[in-house]
């Protein structure tokens, strides 16, 4: 059985989340965290057809716009952060667009307003699908040019 190889991700993408119509969302691709997030702030939790849903808002300051997005929430859980401090964070789960490839993750919805990238993907969303090439960027962002270092 020959597997066939894994697409390299540098460790900044533009991805989307074609489901909440998030599209061209900068994130950090990160392996050292478990759990992929997103910067959201929730506004309501509801039931529709006996499922749990949450109703987030998920704001781009640069284009001073903000997109307000309902996903099914699979589960409330703790997060332990960079700074490493517990929180509690609804987890969504969701198509996600890297390159060529969708696939369902789970996300966490955070508040990452202090963080540069509004899109933190983790390791479990990457796991037998990308490997990281952490001195490149947009490796697999179409239309931008890949580029090699850690300049923002």
């Amino acid at each position: 059985m020959v597997k066939s190889p894994k697409a390299i991700v540098g460790w900044r993408e533009l991805v989307a989340l074609p489901e909440l119509g998030l599209r061209h969302l900068p994130a950090k691709i990160d392996s050292g965290a478990r759990t992929s997030s997103l910067h959201a702030e929730v506004l309501e939790q509801f039931e529709r057809d006996g499922e749990k849903f949450v109703r987030f808002a998920v704001d781009f300051p640069q284009q001073k716009v903000r997109q307000v997005c309902e996903a099914v929430h699979v589960d409330i859980r703790g997060i332990t952060s960079s700074n490493g401090e517990t929180q509690k964070r609804f987890v969504i789960k969701t198509p996600l667009t890297i390159g060529s490839e969708t696939y369902r993750v789970e996300i966490s919805l955070a508040n990452r307003a202090d963080m540069k990238f509004p899109m933190l993907v983790g390791r479990s969303s990457l796991r037998r699908r990308f490997l990281v090439d952490s001195g490149h960027s947009w490796l697999q962002t179409p239309g931008r040019e890949p580029v090699k270092g850690h300049k923002p």
